[in-house]
């Protein structure tokens, strides 16, 4: 009798697990911490910059990393370098336009080639990246750890569970037309992208 009881536990622990939803987890980030690191290494000059204004929302199942999908979403007025003048030049209508284009964005469809080791899942993300009007289909690293009940470790007074997403790729700007074949002595065509961005499922 006791075998067949634990027979029935586990039968419902899995059942559970199984219809368990997938969870959402948001990336507008009341700390502030979240942001988009990008470079460029032309002959002349190394300019690096950041983007605060990440949002955006992603599905993950525990159960089923592979069925990842989501949205993050870059405010591009948010995007600074150290120089003031660069700054000015880099949001005006000639780079980014960030008055006509105020969001970069990545979506993600699929995921392949998936990998899970503990908290941690690695795979390569297919979906749409979307900067200056223009959309390109883009495949690129990604790995998620996932970290069950931690929100309230990163933000007090918040009760859920985290999910960080890192990425590091790279884009061209000619491919999206930002002032392409100008000025590459100082501003490379070559965009070096890094991401690392934790988004909450509150509980």
């Amino acid at each position: 009798m006791k075998t067949l009881i634990q027979s029935f536990a586990a039968v419902a622990a899995f059942t559970t697990v199984a219809l368990a939803e997938p969870l959402t987890f948001d990336f507008k980030d009341p700390k502030g911490v979240n942001n988009v690191v990008f470079k460029t290494d032309a002959p002349l000059e190394a300019i690096s910059g950041s983007a605060s204004g990440v949002s955006g929302k992603v599905t993950f199942d525990p159960a089923n990393p592979g069925a990842t999908k989501g949205k993050i979403v870059i405010d591009t007025k948010s995007m600074t370098v150290p120089n003031k003048m660069m700054n000015e030049h880099m949001h005006s209508p000639m780079w980014m336009d960030v008055a006509k284009h105020p969001e970069i964005a990545f979506e993600v469809k699929e995921l392949k080639n998936v990998k899970t080791t503990g908290n941690d899942t690695t795979a390569q993300a297919t979906g749409t990246f979307s900067m200056r009007g223009v959309t390109k289909d883009l495949t690129v690293p990604i790995k998620l750890t996932y970290l069950k009940d931690k929100a309230a470790a990163r933000m007090p007074n918040s009760n859920g569970d985290l999910l960080v997403v890192r990425a590091n790729f790279q884009v061209k700007r000619s491919d999206f037309n930002i002032n392409p074949g100008s000025g590459t002595d100082k501003v490379a065509d070559e965009i070096d992208l890094s991401l690392s961005v934790a988004g909450i499922s509150p509980k």
